[in-house]
């Protein structure tokens, strides 16, 4: 659903809403922190700055800080600057719907869903909360704590 991007990117502005709010912070330094490639990060970097989400400075007192208000930054604006616009799987578009067959009136109703659920969660949403309950962070892989699949070996639950 969401790419490794994706929430890298979400990743990299918990970290500069929480540590570094109103500052400019350095690529090199964050990617340390969070245990990401430098490279990666500017990669994500450069697209959040397209977006207009963090706002780029070049030399000694440079980096990278977040150009908006964390309550106005939402999921669907992270996604939509690392991944592309959401896009419905429709047979035509219409402005008829109701006279579309079922499978595009389903298309239509899951693109709906995903984007008003993406556009109603905020990068101060998830500062509020950025892991889990402490009686689950050895239960569960937080992909916000860098817990990708694949990447960290998984939980292992004990034998009886």
């Amino acid at each position: 659903m969401l790419t490794r991007t994706s929430v890298t990117a979400v990743r990299l502005l918990l970290h500069l809403d929480r540590e570094a709010p109103g500052e400019f912070a350095s690529l090199k330094e964050i990617s340390s922190k969070l245990e990401e490639s430098p490279t990666y990060l500017a990669k994500i970097a450069r697209h959040l700055v397209r977006a207009g989400i963090l706002r780029a400075q070049r030399g000694k007192t440079g980096g990278v800080i977040v150009n908006r208000p964390s309550d106005a930054i939402t999921l669907l604006a992270i996604v939509e600057a690392c991944q592309g616009a959401i896009l419905g799987n429709f047979c035509q578009e219409t402005d008829r719907l109701s006279d579309t067959c079922a499978l595009h009136q389903a298309g239509a109703e899951l693109h709906d869903a995903i984007i008003g659920v993406l556009g109603h969660w905020t990068l101060a949403d998830f500062s509020r909360q950025p892991r889990p309950a402490r009686e689950f962070r050895d239960k569960v892989r937080c992909l916000l704590e860098g817990g990708w699949p694949g990447v960290f070996t998984p939980v292992r639950r004990r034998e009886r």
